[in-house]
């Protein structure tokens, strides 16, 4: 928002040197998701808030209006999230269900792999990652496109703000302590009904391709649904037990 506001006030940025923060990724699962939410849902209710704003301000270049809103805002912040989980995580498995409608090959392969290996480019250490780091995206382009339209529409949990929950070292100190205890594991806490759920349609829609298919898609199908599977079962991420 600041940035943003910055911008339109035709302010510039000078970056001097290299700041080198320490930083942590959140441990829990329930950590991450409520970081994506928050990632995600705050773009699209800016972008809402703000569209008439940037259009009508008379300080910033016209292409500068143009690459905040269509680049920065609407294909970055909402278009490439709803794209990635209606077209790879409905769109694809139901065109097994429905063989009239096929989907080209540079639509469904091509342009994603090439665009993928793009942004890879700039972290060659982690090329092995890639497979596992596709997969992951997709499941959470589902929380990432509801949090989104949640922005957009100002709906429900639009203005919540849940700090990120890091467990830093406190895991490590506590390892010790509890070694000796057993302890209890809540099934709420593990299950993922809407991961599960989608899980299962994938792994139908890739048993249907490799009884009738012929695109092979049930290569796909079946990896990204381990993928739903692995996050539903809440196999993510460090698990705090409730002992």
């Amino acid at each position: 928002d600041l940035a943003v506001r910055a911008s339109l006030k035709g302010w510039k940025f000078l970056f001097l040197g290299d700041l080198k923060v320490k930083n942590e990724l959140p441990s829990t699962l329930k950590a991450y998701r409520y970081q994506q939410h928050r990632w995600s849902c705050g773009p699209a209710n800016l972008f809402r808030k703000m569209l008439l704003e940037i259009a009508k301000n008379k300080k910033v270049s016209l292409f500068k209006k143009v690459h905040v809103i269509y680049n920065f805002f609407l294909v970055r912040k909402i278009v490439a999230h709803i794209v990635t989980s209606v077209f790879y995580c409905m769109v694809i498995p139901a065109t097994v269900l429905v063989p009239e409608v096929e989907i080209p090959k540079w639509g469904a392969v091509y342009i994603p792999s090439i665009i993928t290996l793009l942004n890879a480019v700039g972290t060659p250490r982690s090329l092995h990652l890639l497979v596992f780091w596709i997969l992951f995206e997709n499941v959470m382009s589902l929380h990432r496109t509801k949090a989104t339209f949640i922005g957009l529409l100002e709906a429900g949990r639009v203005n919540e703000w849940v700090v990120t929950e890091k467990l830093g070292d406190a895991s490590k100190t506590k390892v010790a302590a509890k070694a000796a205890r057993k302890p209890r594991i809540r099934i709420g806490d593990r299950l993922h009904l809407l991961e599960l759920g989608v899980g299962a349609y994938l792994f139908f829609c890739g048993c249907y391709d490799v009884a009738f298919g012929k695109n092979h898609y049930f290569i796909y199908l079946f990896l990204q649904a381990i993928a739903f599977f692995i996050v539903g079962f809440g196999y993510v991420g460090t698990f705090v037990s409730h002992s």
